[in-house]
């Protein structure tokens, strides 16, 4: 039982359960930028700048005629299946199907994890530079264009509920990290699944979140163009990073895929 159990830890936790422990702090630490910053932006002055910085996204993609959000979301809200699993995915995507992902990584694509973790510590640290500089409302705050709160209507939940005041950044809109993550788990996945089916769901993962964040007005195409970016500057900087320590941190897209 207990060659098992050794056999077993050392599929699964290669590098013993401290390395599991710091793989947390990790991102408890990333989490704990997250609440700071903002705590900087939410009084009342910082709450006007992000809602003028959203009407400044309006009047931009309205310039470049894409400001189609209203529109998605219309059309969304009249198919009750659509706009209830948009809004299931959309609290689903950043808990569930992300941490999940990252869990199956370290635990069977162990070589491969470490890549994608230094892609999350880098979009997470853009993504705090975003929020701190470019403070913006979500659509949902906006009922004048059309807008409302899909998430809020599906769960029961306004965004002035104390227990989701204290978890979420309100003004937390640019980049949209929904559609960062969907992309730093997404890409990876694909690059590692051995099927055809599972390739192309997790390919295509990053266009669905994308519809999803519209959907429910949790973001402005805009901000998913500026996510999607994030994510290309994550890859790019976690690509860097591992000349470092090749050994350790490079991806290993020929690791046994299923």
């Amino acid at each position: 039982m207990l060659a098992r159990a050794r056999s077993l830890q050392a599929r699964f936790l290669p590098h013993g359960v401290a390395d599991v422990l710091w793989q947390v702090l990790l991102f408890a630490l990333a989490y704990y930028g997250y609440r700071t910053v903002r705590g900087w932006v939410d009084d009342p002055a910082g709450a006007a700048v992000a809602f003028q910085h959203a009407r400044e996204l309006i009047h931009l993609e309205q310039a470049l005629n894409i400001f189609v959000e209203p529109s998605i979301q219309t059309w969304a809200s009249t198919k009750p299946v659509i706009i209830d699993f948009a809004s299931w995915m959309y609290i689903n995507a950043q808990t569930s199907v992300t941490l999940g992902a990252l869990a199956y990584l370290y635990l069977f694509h162990n070589a491969s994890f470490y890549f994608v973790r230094n892609m999350f510590m880098v979009a997470m640290g853009i993504a705090l530079v975003g929020y701190f500089v470019f403070p913006t409302a979500p659509p949902r705050f906006m009922p004048e264009w059309g807008f409302f709160d899909a998430v809020a209507d599906f769960t029961g939940v306004h965004h002035d509920s104390v227990v989701i005041d204290s978890l979420f950044n309100p003004y937390a809109a640019v980049p949209s990290m929904h559609v960062c993550f969907a992309l730093m788990v997404g890409g990876p996945l694909a690059r590692l699944s051995r099927h055809r089916v599972t390739r192309v769901l997790w390919s295509l993962y990053p266009l669905l979140v994308t519809f999803v964040i519209v959907a429910t007005a949790n973001h402005f195409l805009t901000d998913a163009f500026l996510g999607a970016l994030t994510a290309g500057l994550a890859a790019w900087a976690a690509a860097w990073l591992a000349r470092a320590r090749p050994a350790a941190w490079t991806f290993a897209s020929g690791a046994q895929a299923v």
